[in-house]
């Protein structure tokens, strides 16, 4: 195995850590994060936590095991993005620390969404 071969694990894994554990978070944490889609009024978050946290877990591991990353990939990127406008959207905050926490969530989700893009475009062209 080639140290590129190496490289491209370590940030495969690192990367699907990262959704698979906000995934399972979304099955442990089930009651807490669907009364905060509910204030944040997202419609249907009893059914949309358990059908998210599958996508996050399964967006993942296809990204994981480069089995249909591009799929993997889409998955992910129809989570982050509503989630970003949904649940993040601190143009609507009043208090500034609320903002500030809100605003970062919201631009990671954006950096993250962009990335599960850039993912799919090199298994699409066979680097990764």
């Amino acid at each position: 195995m080639d140290l590129w071969t190496i490289v491209a694990w370590v940030g495969r894994i690192g990367f699907a850590a990262f959704f698979v554990n906000a995934g399972v978070s979304h099955f442990t944490n089930a009651k807490g994060i669907t009364g905060y889609a509910q204030a944040k009024g997202v419609p249907a978050a009893a059914l949309g936590v358990p059908v998210s946290g599958a996508m996050l877990i399964v967006g993942g591991l296809l990204i994981l095991f480069s089995w249909h990353a591009i799929v993997g990939a889409a998955l992910l990127v129809l989570f982050l993005l509503p989630a970003a406008f949904l649940i993040h959207n601190y143009w609507t905050e009043s208090d500034p620390m609320m903002k500030a926490n809100q605003q970062a969530h919201f631009w990671k989700n954006i950096a993250l969404a962009a990335a599960a893009v850039l993912v799919a475009v090199g298994h699409h062209r066979g680097a990764l």
